[in-house]
């Protein structure tokens, strides 16, 4: 991808080849027999399906634990008889640690490898959420799920990784979106589980049975996922891992990409944090059974990032993250209507430009990152979950004070902020081309 293409500044090419003057334990290249491009994993060949199947059950773990909360927030609210912004703090304390700690988790897979790392991550998060149901307190509560997201912290930036050494670069767009899919549906169906198992016996057995359902998934990751070909390890020393990290902040692009994943999870979080009041209350007034069920519409979500490559490819990056951000501010709009169908519909397109927007952005630094590949979608992924707690927080404070009507208002200037970053890299991508043909 030359950065005409991409929007990158000549800074980008020069990162790039600077490179080689820094560890490159993520950079594919390995000695022994099988190394090179033609042993990398594409589609409907030796072990694709065995590796997508196993990401796409480490994706749906993630997103289960991540957000077993999320559906539960006005029955937990009850319990512990808090406001919603106080019961938001049971999501934002697992997405913010996972903000925090997935930099030292990618660091630990440079050294480790991406496989080892993603195991013992899962071993902790399913752990801890089998004790989150006996949690006595609302404090105890988010600590227990700050522990969790913590642990969770090695899977993105790990798999995206993964990813990019071990599958070929044409195919990468589209495993990445399988791994993102896989999000999709650990979220809807960790929700749906929980709004009905909750309204028959309470938000703790269902988060139980969400843990229950990680753990089954993390042993099958485990036993699914092909040994890493193509992973060399790196050092764990602070200065290396500080100067790549510097390196990737020092790139434009990587620095644009990061804020887009952010933005649009900024949106994410807020709606589907606060959705559930909404719709428990005046004028809808559903029980939590189908309160959970309304996250059915993840399934959008997962066509969206599958079929991301193919949206690439007929738009462009910039142009796909324009589809993307229209889409989600026309759902936005949409859901404030006071009918229960145009909200439904609103979720729908919501889910589809979130989830297209975060597989384009994700994929984007796999592809841009010349080195040091577990830190670039680490920094992604990190600036993405605090855009999750961001939104969680904000979105929840807004609630509160304006409605609904306050929440789409955070998530319409999270999409506003999309747009206009995306128009920055235009503007440089036409710079740079102007500058070449000079």
């Amino acid at each position: 991808m030359t950065p005409a293409s991409t929007g990158a500044s000549s800074t980008t090419v020069g990162a790039a080849s600077a490179a080689s003057a820094l560890p490159a334990p993520s950079s594919g290249a390995v000695s022994g027999s099988g190394s090179g491009a033609g042993s990398r994993m594409t589609p409907g060949g030796p072990g694709y399906r065995r590796m997508s199947l196993a990401l796409f059950l480490a994706g749906v773990a993630t997103f289960a634990l991540l957000y077993s909360t999320q559906a539960l927030l006005p029955l937990i609210s009850g319990d512990f008889g808090v406001s919603a912004s106080d019961a938001s703090w049971t999501v934002a304390a697992a997405t913010g640690g996972l903000a925090v700690f997935v930099l030292p988790m990618s660091a630990l897979s440079e050294r480790f490898g991406r496989r080892t790392v993603m195991t013992a991550s899962l071993a902790v998060a399913v752990t801890v959420g089998l004790l989150v149901p006996f949690a006595p307190s609302l404090p105890a509560l988010v600590a227990l799920r700050a522990v969790q997201g913590a642990a969770l912290a090695g899977l993105p930036a790990s798999a995206t990784a993964y990813l990019a050494e071990e599958v070929t670069p044409k195919a990468l767009v589209t495993a990445i979106g399988l791994f993102v899919a896989g999000n999709s549906v650990g979220g809807m169906s960790g929700r749906i589980v929980t709004g009905w198992v909750a309204q028959e016996w309470g938000w703790r057995i269902a988060v139980g049975v969400v843990g229950a359902l990680a753990v089954a998934c993390a042993v099958a990751f485990r036993l699914l996922l092909p040994r890493p070909r193509h992973f060399r390890p790196g050092s764990l020393r602070p200065r290396v891992l500080a100067r790549t990290v510097r390196g990737h902040l020092a790139d434009p692009l990587l620095r644009r990409l990061y804020a887009i994943g952010a933005l649009f999870m900024t949106v994410f979080g807020g709606v589907y944090t606060v959705i559930g009041y909404r719709l428990s209350g005046a004028p809808f007034s559903l029980p939590q059974g189908i309160v959970g069920s309304v996250f059915l519409v993840y399934l959008v979500g997962t066509v969206s990032a599958s079929t991301a490559g193919r949206l690439v490819g007929r738009l462009g990056r910039r142009g796909a993250l324009y589809l993307a951000g229209g889409t989600t501010a026309a759902g936005l709009l949409l859901s404030l209507a006071p009918s229960l169908p145009l909200v439904l519909l609103g979720l729908v397109l919501i889910t589809a430009g979130f989830f297209a927007g975060h597989a384009v952005a994700s994929s984007a630094v796999g592809k841009t990152a010349t080195h040091g590949r577990a830190q670039a979608s680490a920094l992604y992924q990190s600036a993405y979950y605090v855009g999750s707690s961001a939104g969680s927080t904000v979105g929840a404070v807004a609630f509160h004070a304006q409605g609904w009507a306050g929440t789409v208002g955070v998530g319409l200037l999270a999409v506003l902020g999309v747009v206009a970053i995306t128009l920055l890299g235009s503007r440089a991508a036409r710079r740079e081309r102007y500058a070449v043909t000079a």
